[in-house]
């Protein structure tokens, strides 16, 4: 019989090496999932700042009197590559844009092109059957939380969206 307690003592001490090795592997997948469910909080919340972005810039292009220059250069008429970069607001480095700070993000406007017949709009005609150009104005929507970035764009002619797109 004095055999038979040694044995005892050895399966117990392997039982509790396997439940100790499964509660140590169980922790790591409750950390694992506790990280991504954070990231995936930062990117909805990155996201939803970057359309508050968009909203507010597309709103000042809908204001009564708006105007814009246009954009100089085929460079500056680019969408801004500093959207991926950009923390500060004021005047971009090589886009030219002027980022303006909201909550949670920055958004620029570019008057960047004319063109007659934009997607889904009717030429416009003045007096003397000469058709007018739709002004294009672009409006770049970024959200910052955390690590994460959302960069939104969206293409305006005539007070109406005519595209939408997420770059980043």
């Amino acid at each position: 019989m004095s055999h038979q307690r040694g044995a005892v003592l050895l399966i117990s001490l392997v039982f509790l090496l396997v439940l100790t090795m499964l509660g140590v592997s169980s922790m790591q997948n409750a950390t694992l999932q506790e990280k991504m469910a954070a990231s995936v909080k930062q990117r909805n919340a990155s996201f939803q700042a970057a359309e508050m972005a968009l909203r507010t810039g597309e709103s000042a292009i809908q204001a009564p009197g708006f105007s814009l220059s246009r954009c100089p250069t085929l460079q500056t008429c680019a969408p801004p590559v500093d959207a991926r970069s950009v923390t500060n607001p004021g005047h971009g480095g090589t886009s030219g844009v002027t980022w303006v700070a909201v909550s949670g993000g920055f958004y620029a406007l570019q008057h960047f092109a004319s063109a007659l017949e934009p997607v889904h709009l009717a030429p416009r005609q003045a007096e003397g059957d000469v058709p007018v150009p739709w002004t294009l104005y672009r409006v770049t929507g970024v959200g910052i939380q955390g690590g994460s970035r959302t960069v939104l764009e969206s293409v305006h002619a005539g007070g109406r969206r005519i595209m939408w797109r997420q770059l980043h």
